[in-house]
């Protein structure tokens, strides 16, 4: 299975974007409104500037209390990020966010980004798939 394939299973609720100035406080708001994980920065909406993530969040309640939700989104994203592209394999996708030990990988083509997965996404995939390869196995076993 390959990130496209994953990206077209995936309900459509679009990629979530704040602004670069935004304050880390309507970030907040949109991630408990959405019940999503991560949001997306970008200035223009088309380049990619970070991710802002619960980890990122959370990370900066604990140095500054609640005086980070008064800041930029700027200030506490994960600017230096990994990304993908429609083409890679799952595995390898999964191996990429465990490794770094981050959920939300971008997935980019031409320089722009095509959409956001998770590494629920990809397990949930490679379960399908898993059990598409255990349905078949049976049937060869039991020759149907």
């Amino acid at each position: 299975m390959i990130v496209g394939q994953i990206l077209k299973s995936k309900a459509d609720i679009g990629v979530v974007a704040v602004k670069p100035g935004d304050p880390v406080s309507a970030a907040v708001a949109i991630l408990s409104e959405k019940r999503i994980g991560t949001v997306v920065v970008s200035a223009d909406g088309q380049r990619l500037d970070g991710i802002l993530s619960e980890r990122d969040i959370v990370r900066e309640l604990g140095k500054r209390g609640t005086g980070c939700l008064s800041a930029s989104v700027s200030e506490i994203m994960t600017a230096k990020l990994t990304t993908c592209t429609a083409a890679d394999s799952a595995d390898m996708v999964l191996q990429m966010m465990t490794e770094g030990r981050f959920r939300h990988l971008p997935v980019m083509e031409n320089g722009k980004m095509i959409g956001l997965i998770s590494i629920g996404d990809v397990v949930k995939a490679r379960l399908a798939e898993l059990s598409m390869e255990k349905d078949a196995l049976e049937g060869m076993i039991m020759g149907h």
